[in-house]
């Protein structure tokens, strides 16, 4: 079995379209919430994923701000204009797609969720301390995040040798219980700026990260034409 793993797309369809392009054929796809914020096609990416089949997908923090479920005020300025764009050209399919989706789904022995298990819409898995106190929060074997941007591999009671952050991308045998983050579609922050995701077979308990490259000057033409902070069209180029 093949799965699809994305998250945080940020309303950018062109970098969603070359992962699913990269992707080829799978049997599911699993998104891990934030499909809008930041990017200048929300309605578009929705549409794109809504229509996936074996969709499972979970509600980011950007997708709740969009609802006014959370407070703009804990964001940052430009975040938060992004997210008032957002809100005034959402149609209502969108919106309804939106509303749908849960905080948390449990497939098997897989917790799928878009910060933490703690707290599913807003909680940062940074670090290894941070992770370590994750893990009581999920019965499940395996955990699966985004919402920071970065792919990484957390394993329980790896103190000696926790992977973290991922920069190689074989295939990894979970064996342990691990939370595994594919790493952001739409706007990468681990200075590598191509769309990042991952293909998962739960059967064989495999994990394989890959990275794609996409036209990012033809989405900083978009942000630009769209009035959406310019800053976030310089980040896509270098991946910050």
């Amino acid at each position: 079995m093949r799965v699809l793993v994305f998250s945080d797309i940020h309303s950018n369809l062109t970098a969603l379209e070359a992962v699913l392009a990269a992707a080829g054929n799978v049997d599911a796809y699993w998104c891990l919430g934030d499909l809008v914020g930041y990017g200048p096609d929300p309605n578009e990416c929705i549409a794109v994923v809504r229509d996936l089949p074996n969709l499972v997908c979970v509600r980011g923090n950007h997708d709740a701000a969009t609802l006014g479920e959370v407070d703009q005020n804990t964001f940052n300025h430009e975040a938060s204009l992004a997210i008032t764009w957002t809100k005034r050209i959402l149609n209502a399919e969108s919106q309804e797609f939106l509303l749908s989706l849960p905080e948390r789904q449990k497939i098997d022995d897989i917790t799928l969720v878009h910060g933490s298990p703690r707290n599913p819409v807003w909680d940062y898995i940074m670090d290894y301390m941070t992770a370590e106190r994750m893990f009581q929060f999920f019965d499940t074997r395996i955990c699966l995040v985004g919402h920071t941007h970065v792919p990484a591999i957390w394993k329980e009671n790896d103190v000696d040798a926790p992977r973290g952050m991922v920069q190689d991308y074989q295939k990894t045998k979970i064996l342990t219980k691990t939370i595994l983050n594919p790493g952001s579609v739409g706007q990468p922050r681990d200075h590598d700026p191509r769309a990042s995701f991952a293909i998962f077979d739960p059967q064989e308990s495999q994990w394989e990260l890959r990275r794609v490259s996409y036209n990012i000057n033809e989405v900083q033409s978009r942000i630009k034409k769209s009035g959406l902070p310019w800053r976030h069209a310089l980040r896509l180029a270098e991946g910050w």
